[in-house]
């Protein structure tokens, strides 16, 4: 029988922050167990795709870069998505939305955002982990996934395996070479939960005044600072919460919620944005302007399955308002 080789990395320098991810923990959320996974789950994907991998194989995703240095231990193909953090091999800068060769004993060095919040690096088939609740992603609040089991982020001298070469090396489509601008955006929102509650003027300013990403932001959710929003609705009972929701606490400044939210909570909702959304927002920096636009939950869908057909895959079927 014929095995094959392992592959291996070593991080010589850890960074701010850099987590073992994959599509997400999905079905827990009544044991009150978050779904975790990549925050910009298009990036994640694009990566993934540039080696031929399954969308949902385990990627590395790197918060801001801020001295991250990996160490190849042998010769191997990476593939590097999302977000400008002045990536380089040695000397020689990297560009997002690339596959790229590694000889064993370089290096790859990430600084300071130029464009966006998250880089991931991909290698051919995904980097192994052990699944805790049948994902590797780790979830640094729960203690669960990641490259340890123990939900935490890579520390100097960890090292992460995979095994196999990338069996297709791609091309992005000539319309994806530039790196997208992550600055800011209209972020599409599908009204819903709580919205008919807030007064006719916070609807009016939620959706016609920018908003500034606050730095009180992370994994489980980004603050966002502009006008007072004003909820008539002064107490409910906690609630399931989706990816995207937008929560509005009595100080009137949304939270929209990321893939490492609270699994319920009682804040009236101006709705959720969107998975394409959702994504964007991920890449804002602290500072960065951006603004609510209304979409359709149909709108919200087309887009959804547009963005699954660049990488030939099918959406599943949305429920029933029966189910």
């Amino acid at each position: 029988m014929i095995t094959q080789a392992l592959y291996t990395l070593r991080v010589v320098q850890s960074g701010p922050l850099a987590l073992l991810v994959d599509a997400g923990r999905f079905g827990v959320r009544h044991l009150g167990v978050t779904q975790g996974g990549a925050a910009d789950w298009v990036s994640f994907s694009w990566a993934n795709w540039l080696l031929g991998n399954p969308l949902n194989a385990a990627a590395l995703e790197i918060v801001v870069g801020g001295g991250l240095v990996i160490e190849l231990e042998r010769d191997a193909t990476l593939a590097l998505a999302g977000a400008d953090l002045q990536a380089r091999l040695d000397d020689e800068p990297l560009q997002p939305g690339s596959a790229f060769r590694v000889v064993a004993g370089q290096r790859l060095y990430f600084q300071q955002p130029r464009n966006g919040l998250r880089a991931y690096l991909a290698v051919p088939g995904g980097f192994l982990a052990s699944p805790v609740l049948d994902s590797v992603s780790a979830t640094p609040r729960e203690q669960l996934g990641g490259h340890q089991g123990d939900g935490a982020p890579l520390r100097q001298g960890d090292r992460l395996s995979w095994q196999g070469v990338a069996q297709e090396v791609r091309r992005l489509p000539f319309a994806m070479h530039a790196a997208p601008p992550f600055q800011g955006d209209c972020l599409a929102l599908v009204p819903g939960a709580q919205s008919a509650h807030f007064t006719g003027a916070s609807l009016f300013r939620a959706f016609n005044t920018p908003w500034q990403v606050d730095n009180r932001a992370d994994r489980m959710g980004v603050r966002l600072c502009g006008p007072r929003l004003e909820c008539r609705l002064h107490s409910m009972v906690s609630e399931g919460i989706p990816l995207g929701a937008v929560q509005v606490p009595p100080d009137g400044q949304p939270i929209v919620l990321l893939n490492d939210r609270q699994t319920i909570g009682g804040y009236p909702r101006l709705g959720a944005l969107t998975p394409l959304a959702t994504a964007r927002l991920a890449q804002c920096l602290p500072g960065d302007s951006i603004r609510f636009v209304v979409s359709s939950r149909e709108q919200a869908l087309a887009r959804y399955r547009a963005c699954l057909a660049q990488w030939h895959v099918q959406a599943p079927r949305p429920l029933s308002r029966k189910s």
